[in-house]
């Protein structure tokens, strides 16, 4: 196969700077193997029918350099500003600069029930090795992606919620990008819930005023334990020119609970990949979210849950809204095995399109291999309605805020999935913003 200018690059890198990655021989040896499978796969492209409609061979044209050290000078007051409305959120938190964690930034030892630790810390203890989670994670249509993370990753997250805890306060996961360089930045989190324990996690993505653009790949493997409850929210803020690659493994484990909510905005190039998979019996799975694309912003989620067990539950909503030339995606493939019976699982995509030049491209999938499910998907797509318009403008609102109303109304119907009261105000004002800038 020929290699592309990026491909090479990505290949030219590691081998550049391997020696500066965390990690002792094993973890060395597990780096060097997933770069040449990588160099066996090469960049997803439209071919692979899960990367169809985002062509990476074609849409990353360079690579920057990897990260493999932390930004000095970040303060606290810089990494508020970064975060918005977030930062006014009662949390615990862990803040990694450019790749890198920084204690100094952070807040989230000592927790009763919560223990965290940084993964770079631990690949560089001398015993560290390429197992337990850190090195095997893959899943079907990311091989290529996975094999990045795993050769470039410098740090990231790893959470345990021990067996019947309930943290105090949520936990803000904090990646900001800050150096003035363009670089690659790669992490991984491992995020552990026990059984019968209930945490709430929020994965913000930003980046600092005057940060460079780059490229980021990011991969979380995600436990909820039996009779857990997880809430997990992610933001992606990164910036126009920014590439963001980000792959969630997660298994689910019986009567568990796991509430996602996604929001995307104000990124370049974005992709979102989330496999679920149900090991126990009685789980629920409720993922929902909203993108919010102009310019040229591509925006592509996808979204595969397999129902390995009978009797579990999945709900999916998204939304989004289109201006510009810019660009959405939403596939969502719900698995049914065979001995799964009893499941329940629905899925619905929406899109609001705010110019003639933007684009979305819905595929919802079932693959139902049981008799006995409750299976059901939609997608629609639309332009703002013009009698809705004209009943607001009927009644004395501008131009400008009866648009800004609707949309705002569409938008909030899937942020409103957030059942956590505080949580969802503080989400929906960052939306509110977003879409400012998306609806002007």
């Amino acid at each position: 196969m020929t290699r592309t200018k990026a491909e090479q690059a990505l290949i030219e890198n590691f081998e550049a700077a391997a020696s500066k990655l965390p990690g002792g021989r094993a973890v060395g040896e597990a780096r060097k193997a997933a770069i040449g499978a990588f160099a066996g796969l090469g960049l997803p492209h439209r071919r692979i029918e899960e990367w169809k409609y985002t062509d990476l061979r074609s849409a990353l044209k360079t690579v920057p350099a990897p990260a493999t050290g932390p930004v000095a000078g970040v303060t606290a007051e810089q990494v508020d500003h970064a975060l918005g409305p977030l930062a006014e959120l009662e949390a615990y938190r862990l803040v990694f600069v450019d790749g890198a964690y920084r204690p100094e930034l952070s807040s989230a030892t000592g927790a009763k029930g919560l223990d965290v630790a940084s993964l770079g810390a631990i690949l560089s203890k001398p015993a560290a090795h390429g197992s337990d989670g850190m090195i095997r994670a893959g899943a079907p249509g990311q091989e290529a992606i996975v094999a990045l993370n795993t050769a470039f990753m410098t740090d990231g997250a790893l959470v345990s919620v021990a067996k019947g805890a309930e943290p105090a306060k949520p936990l803000l996961l904090v990646f900001l990008r800050a150096g003035t360089d363009a670089r690659l930045i790669t992490t991984r989190n491992i995020l552990k819930v026990g059984d019968r324990a209930r945490s709430a996690i929020i994965e913000v993505h930003a980046a600092l005023p005057g940060a460079a653009s780059g490229q980021a790949n990011t991969l979380s493997e995600i436990v909820v334990g039996d009779g857990a409850e997880f809430v997990h929210v992610k933001c992606t803020l990164e910036g126009a020119g920014v590439g963001h690659l980000a792959s969630w493994i997660a298994t689910l484990g019986a009567r568990a609970s796991y509430r996602v909510f996604q929001v995307t905005a104000g990124t370049g190039l974005v992709r979102n990949h989330v496999l679920t998979t149900f090991r126990g019996e009685g789980a629920r799975l409720d993922i929902s979210g909203c993108f919010l694309g102009r310019g040229e912003e591509h925006i592509d989620t996808t979204l595969v849950v397999d129902h390995a067990v009978p009797g579990c539950e999945s709900r999916e909503l998204f939304k989004g809204v289109l201006a510009d030339r810019a660009r959405g995606i939403f596939q969502g493939k719900v698995i049914v095995r065979p001995d799964a019976q009893k499941t329940d699982g629905k899925q619905m995509a929406q899109a609001l399109m705010l110019s003639e030049d933007a684009e979305f491209d819905s595929k919802p999938e079932l693959e139902i291999h049981a008799d006995d499910v409750v299976c059901g998907h939609g997608s629609t797509a639309a332009e703002i309605d013009p009698d809705m318009l004209f009943y607001l403008r009927a009644r004395g609102i501008p131009l400008k805020d009866a648009r800004a109303l609707l949309i705002e109304s569409f938008v909030g119907e899937a942020i409103e999935k957030i059942e956590n009261e505080e949580l969802r105000e503080t989400v929906s004002r960052l939306a509110k913003e977003r879409l400012a800038a998306v609806s002007a």
